[in-house]
């Protein structure tokens, strides 16, 4: 079957903003009301719109229009444009499948995988104006625009196989847009730390605890988590904070964030942690630790089954994981971080394990629930309960699952 939808989605109006605001408040707790109000509304649609836009012209930059002419599946298309299989089948299909949901191209059900076309040449969209009006609307969401834009530079490169993820992303001159991003300050991304933090301070019981962060970035989630608790008067119920992070200079940028913002946290330790390895080799022993936490960490996990099953051995029993993701609502959608991210193999390939882990990036809240009880949590939730949201509204991508490991 043949399908398509509308070439260009305006910028959200205040009123649609009000509307989407209306049905996601009632199904958030009291302190996430304020996060996702009309303001974050208008930004979400901005800078998805602005991600569109980028994606349709490095899909043209790359050569990909000539490539889907004639009717293909990603394959077809990544042969024909010469591009690079390993580098490309992941973001292709992406581009694919996010162009044909905007009605730039065709899509039909084959043998073998959807197969797309364009019926005409694609548009030519400028981001700049997109940039513009959110500088205007609210500049603290612009390190998103800044990583995305420094993304889709070098995309054709990427795809031909000239550079690796990695070398684009994180090379050394790069790292203030990383700083720039994953920040409380950047709005976008800060709803991830808030929505982490409601729900640890929701389901962290009431008793001394010992918290392990995995992955914890450059501390911007724990500093959100640590400071939401000493709000709401819960400090005191945690014993120890073991703050865990592979990458070096994210460690190092980390802690000095953390003992200067938060003296008067929890006792803390500091020390890199590669969740894809026993973590008991790592100085993190069976049945040691109350919580673990994480924050935009477990997707990139290259076997999440392992990584799972280590962090229910490492939990005491009764104790509680509690990750605040990037939700896929429908497993077919298809989510603007993941526009940047595709770059990276870590996020593009992980080892696969249907049907809960069909595919790399994020999962559906399904998925998360399959993947926790087969690895034998149980009471798995969600906040808020984007399954809720979605039939209504299904650009609603955040949400903190929480899972028990049986006493």
């Amino acid at each position: 079957m043949t399908a398509s939808g509308s070439a260009q989605a305006p910028a959200m109006d205040p009123k649609e903003a009000e509307r989407i605001t209306a049905i996601v408040a009632p199904r958030l707790p009291p302190a996430l009301v304020p996060v996702f109000d009309a303001r974050f509304a208008c930004s979400n649609a901005l800078y998805d719109e602005f991600v569109y836009r980028l994606a349709l012209r490095a899909f043209c930059d790359a050569g990909l229009p000539a490539a889907v002419a004639e009717w293909g599946n990603t394959q077809d298309v990544v042969a024909r444009a010469g591009l690079d299989p390993g580098h490309a089948a992941v973001p292709v299909s992406w581009m694919l499948r996010h162009l044909w949901r905007r009605g730039v191209l065709t899509c039909e059900d084959a043998i073998g995988g959807p197969r797309f076309r364009a019926e005409q040449a694609p548009p030519t969209l400028d981001p700049a104006p997109m940039e513009a009006r959110q500088r205007e609307h609210d500049a603290t969401c612009l390190p998103s625009y800044a990583l995305a834009e420094c993304a889709a530079r070098d995309y054709p490169v990427f795809l031909r196989g000239g550079a690796t993820g990695e070398e684009i992303l994180f090379a050394p001159a790069r790292l203030p847009l990383w700083v720039g991003y994953f920040s409380n300050g950047n709005a976008l991304y800060a709803v991830n730390n808030r929505v982490g933090a409601v729900a640890v301070e929701a389901w962290m019981p009431r008793r001394a605890s010992t918290i392990l962060e995995l992955g914890g970035g450059l501390a911007s989630g724990t500093a959100a988590l640590l400071e939401h608790l000493s709000g709401a008067g819960r400090l005191g119920d945690l014993q120890t904070y073991r703050f865990t992070e592979l990458v070096p200079v994210f460690l190092r940028r980390g802690q000095r964030l953390l003992q200067d913002r938060i003296p008067a946290g929890p006792p803390m330790t500091f020390a890199p942690l590669d969740m894809n390895r026993p973590f008991a080799e790592q100085a993190v022993a069976p049945e040691s630790v109350s919580i673990v936490y994480a924050v935009n960490t477990l997707h990139v996990a290259h076997d999440l089954t392992f990584t799972l099953g280590e962090i229910r051995r490492t939990l005491e029993p009764g104790g509680q994981l509690i990750v605040s993701e990037c939700v896929r609502p429908w497993p077919a959608d298809t989510l603007y971080p993941e526009f940047v991210f595709n770059l990276l193999q870590t996020f593009r390939s992980p080892r696969l394990h249907p049907p809960y882990r069909p595919n790399g990036g994020f999962l559906t809240p399904e998925q998360w629930t399959g993947a926790l009880e087969a690895a034998g949590f149980r009471d798995v939730r969600l906040l808020p309960d984007v399954r809720r949201i979605r039939d209504e509204f299904s650009g609603f991508y955040t949400a903190a699952i929480g899972a028990t490991r049986p006493d």
